[in-house]
């Protein structure tokens, strides 16, 4: 057989035809592909700490997210770093970036857009809202009405936007990271239920140690630590880093033990609204993006339940018998969690 175009031809070997083959590469593809992963990943995680200082679980949890393709809701209270953490993984993955402040007044149009008529032309043009980015920043979400909420809802799910019966994709990769405060403060509204579902993960930044604050009045107090922020990867890189996430492989065990934990939400008696299928869906996601910053081509039933609370919790709503014995969505959890039987590792 003649050798391929381009192609020189082979040779022929210098040894009796008993020459054992070649050795073959000590490290398999897919293994290199996740160190890959594991590799990048540090650089946006060391990147993002120089701003976020002594949070390094918020911040790799945040990057859990971005590499499961799906958007991040933050919960705390005012001024511990919220928007600050969200605009410095921006700036970390050089990818166009919105940010969209939610207030009373804010219009389902300013987030998706609007067909204005342009008198030069006669004819309707589409002027893009606030979600065309790769990352959009919603800042205090919850201080919008529902209605302009749930402008999010498409897009965040479909990754798409239609105005006036027309239909426009959303470059990928997009990410939402939404700022919230409790629902207890002034002037803020509870996110829809739907809303809720389509944040992959929610997380609490929480105050910093004292250490970690006396730093920040050191290093931020008399400049801007995002000034000096340099991106570590591009947006064609975070694609590809997806791509390979995607590709980590979940065993049937470990699925059905997705599927247990979640289908556990739904008859508990202490909750009245369990976890979706979507849930279950995010759930071994960022199952698969865990595994893959550990360097594994394969997910544990151990990427699963450490994720679990991150995932799952802000979709329930406990009952009000459970409220009032002071049982919330991440102790109902914990107490599912003990009942479901993890999977025994194969031979």
């Amino acid at each position: 057989m003649s050798p391929p175009q381009g192609q020189p031809a082979p040779v022929a070997p210098a040894t009796s035809p008993a020459t054992p083959p070649a050795t073959p590469p000590a490290t398999p593809p897919a293994v290199a592909d996740v160190d890959t992963v594991a590799r990048v990943a540090a650089q946006i995680r060391a990147n993002v700490e120089k701003v976020i200082e002594g949070k390094s679980e918020v911040v790799g949890a945040a990057i859990v997210v971005l590499l499961a393709e799906g958007h991040l809701l933050i919960e705390d209270v005012p001024g511990v770093g919220k928007t600050m953490l969200a605009k410095a993984l921006a700036r970390s993955i050089d990818s166009t970036v919105r940010r969209v402040q939610f207030t009373p007044d804010l219009l389902p149009s300013d987030i998706t857009g609007v067909s204005v008529f342009n008198q030069s032309t006669r004819a309707f043009e589409f002027r893009p809202g606030g979600v065309f980015a790769n990352v959009v920043i919603g800042d205090e979400i919850n201080r919008a009405s529902p209605k302009t909420q749930s402008a999010l809802l498409e897009c965040m799910a479909e990754r798409q936007v239609t105005v006036d019966n027309v239909t426009y994709q959303l470059e990928s990769p997009f990410m939402v990271i939404a700022t919230q405060n409790p629902v207890e403060m002034e002037g803020t509204y509870p996110l829809p239920e739907a809303q809720r579902d389509r944040f992959l993960a929610r997380v609490s930044i929480g105050y910093p140690v004292p250490a970690a604050e006396i730093a920040m009045l050191s290093n931020h107090g008399t400049v801007n630590p995002l000034d000096d922020l340099e991106p570590v990867t591009n947006s064609a890189e975070v694609r590809k880093l997806c791509t390979i996430v995607s590709q980590v492989h979940v065993s049937d065990a470990v699925q059905r033990y997705a599927v247990s934990l979640t289908a556990a939400t739904r008859n508990n008696p202490e909750l009245l609204l369990g976890a979706s299928p979507r849930a279950t869906l995010h759930l071994v996601r960022a199952a698969k993006a865990r595994a893959a910053l550990h360097r594994r081509d394969f997910v544990l039933p151990d990427d699963v339940r450490a994720l679990l609370g991150m995932v799952l919790a802000h979709r329930l709503l406990p009952s009000a018998e459970a409220a009032v014995g002071g049982r919330g969505a991440a102790s109902i959890l914990e107490g599912i969690a003990a009942q479901v039987p993890v999977p025994e590792p194969s031979a």
